[in-house]
């Protein structure tokens, strides 16, 4: 077949996103098909981008055809990618939707690819209703979704929300594939001493876009319970700050957390991930918030235990004592799961869990899963 991917690619920074459009790029490309990425020339205007830079530094990934074609906030550039995706006739459009800003811009060109009608629209929605809600958001989704032919979601959360504003799409739920192209292992030492931490500490990592809706504050006061104040526990906290940075360092020092915390506040490079992944002991998601995460699916790579908020679709993707736990959105129940994980030494349990559990996260099922919408 001939697809395309519509969505965020190098040389956007993107987080997970981009990596994930890359990595189902490369996978349909190793099945055989022929596979383009239409990526953003503008993704957001600097006034909605909470982070420092939207654009990368790090080379371009190899053998994949990227093309910078999209401005999210100009209608005449979606009619001119719209007319020329149309024409081009791909077998099948693959396009990625996770926030409502998005709507008008790829709702206008699904529009204009359906007039060849040839050309099938497969929605892959990381999320319908968003974290952070605003007016006429709900307005903007339903003009996406009435240009699609049919949608996969990760999280079942996800499908019972398309459900609810399009009941009549065809829809699948198949879980959020492994992100496998973050590099080999590291021993724990090795990348303990890459990142000066000290090979004798309990370390628990938080790590990713640093949002309200992720829970990072209450991380930062179950920090400060006794149970982990005994354990002498220390955070990595691994991730750019969206969002004011200042109520998070209020809380750390009105804590005392200082010498607590290892701080990597920068945006973390892709070669730089396997690092954090195997310098932590676990992997902490205190999220208040959420539909599926691919800080999971990154955590299952490097057969690292998972501490998940019980929200959203995170239950469906750690089983709860298996290879990792599952605890309540608040203070009290993150420190609680912690502070388990420590005292009943669960870690090498967990890893060696995770590495059976993770064969049924491949990047096959769910490109099977996908092309058995347009079947």
């Amino acid at each position: 077949m001939r697809i395309v991917i519509l969505g965020s690619a190098y040389p956007l920074r993107g987080g997970g996103i981009a990596s994930f459009n890359e990595r189902l790029a490369a996978h349909f490309q190793e099945l055989g098909h022929e596979v383009d990425i239409y990526s953003f020339t503008l993704q957001y205007p600097n006034f909605l981008f909470p982070g420092k830079s939207q654009y990368s530094d790090e080379p371009a990934p190899t053998g994949l055809n990227i093309k910078t074609k999209v401005n999210s906030i100009n209608p005449l550039n979606w009619l001119r990618v719209g007319r020329e995706l149309r024409n081009a006739r791909y077998d099948l459009l693959i396009v990625r939707f996770w926030m409502p800003f998005f709507g008008p811009c790829l709702g206008t060109i699904q529009r204009q690819v359906r007039k060849n009608k040839h050309t099938k629209i497969v929605c892959i929605a990381d999320n319908i209703i968003p974290h952070e809600q605003r007016f006429g958001d709900k307005l903007l989704i339903r003009y996406f979704l009435k240009s699609v032919d049919a949608c996969v979601t990760m999280s079942k959360s996800v499908l019972a929300e398309l459900k609810m504003l399009s009941p009549q799409m065809p829809a699948v739920y198949t879980p959020h594939p492994l992100y496998d192209n973050y590099g080999a292992h590291l021993s724990k030492p090795e990348a303990r001493k890459l990142l000066h931490i000290d090979q004798k500490d309990k370390v628990i990592l938080f790590f990713g876009f640093i949002r309200q809706y992720k829970g990072l504050d209450m991380l930062l006061e179950a920090l400060a319970d006794a149970r982990l104040r005994d354990l002498n526990i220390k955070l990595l906290l691994a991730g750019e700050f969206y969002g004011d940075p200042a109520p998070y360092f209020a809380l750390i020092k009105k804590y005392h957390l200082e010498e607590s915390i290892y701080m990597h506040t920068d945006f973390i490079p892709n070669q730089e991930v396997g690092r954090y992944f195997s310098a932590a002991d676990c992997v902490v998601l205190p999220y208040r918030s959420a539909t599926q995460s691919g800080i999971t699916q990154v955590a299952y790579h490097f057969d690292l235990p998972m501490i998940v908020s019980n929200v959203g679709g995170l239950p469906e993707l750690v089983q709860d004592g298996y290879v990792g736990y599952v605890v309540g959105p608040d203070v009290d129940s993150i420190a609680t799961g912690i502070a388990s994980f420590y005292h009943h030494d669960k870690e090498k349990q967990f890893r060696t869990n995770i590495i059976d559990e993770k064969k049924k996260y491949s990047w096959d099922t769910f490109c099977n899963e996908l092309l058995k919408l347009i079947d």
